[in-house]
């Protein structure tokens, strides 16, 4: 892996924040890399732009500031109209599917679409969007297992919410695995 860099992005209220704090510690506690984490917000608490960065490495991270992020998990419009065009080629692109209407053509980047918002009013409220969206984000990046994830979430989300947080979060993992299984079929056919 050596370096990456990743965005969430979003509005104030959707747990962003949370989103790189999560993965920033199951990377560091839990997956042995270093991983640093910035952020920013508007003045509002809720509804405003909101976004954090992740630089992940195998070594030391010396530069803590994003410069061309390869991944960006967008979970609102304004998000993906901010950051998409920064994406690196050979990027990934994830979005929410009911908020986010992406441009028709990403040259030289990968577009994934998770109901995030869907799965988690059928879990019982949007408060769980996050994970939903961090459990899809970990199956298809990598970048994270999904190991780590469950186990850094102690102390990070309400004790009282830790198991639907948790349910939330395998919920996004297993659709991102079943999205990616007919992409690694096509991809293992045009190489057979």
């Amino acid at each position: 892996m050596s370096t990456q860099e990743i965005r969430f992005s979003g509005f104030g209220g959707q747990g962003i924040i949370r989103c790189a704090l999560i993965t920033g510690k199951a990377l560091s506690l839990y997956d042995d890399k270093f991983a640093t984490m910035t952020q920013a917000f508007g003045p509002e608490a809720r509804g405003s732009a909101c976004s954090a960065q992740l630089v992940v490495s195998d070594e030391k991270v010396l530069y803590p500031y994003i410069t061309a992020p390869g991944v960006l998990m967008a979970l609102s419009q304004e998000a993906y109209e901010k950051y998409s065009g920064e994406v690196i080629e050979g990027g990934t692109l994830i979005v929410d599917a009911d908020l986010v209407k992406p441009h028709p053509e990403h040259p030289g980047r990968t577009l994934w679409r998770v109901p995030a918002t869907r799965f988690a009013e059928e879990l019982g409220n949007r408060m769980f969007t996050n994970l939903v969206a961090l459990g899809f984000f970990a199956a298809i990046t990598g970048v994270v297992s999904d190991a780590a994830m469950k186990k850094a979430l102690p102390g990070l989300v309400p004790d009282r919410f830790l198991k639907i947080n948790i349910k939330a979060f395998e919920k996004g993992y297993a659709h991102g695995l079943d999205v990616m299984r007919p992409a690694q079929a096509q991809a293992e056919a045009a190489t057979a």
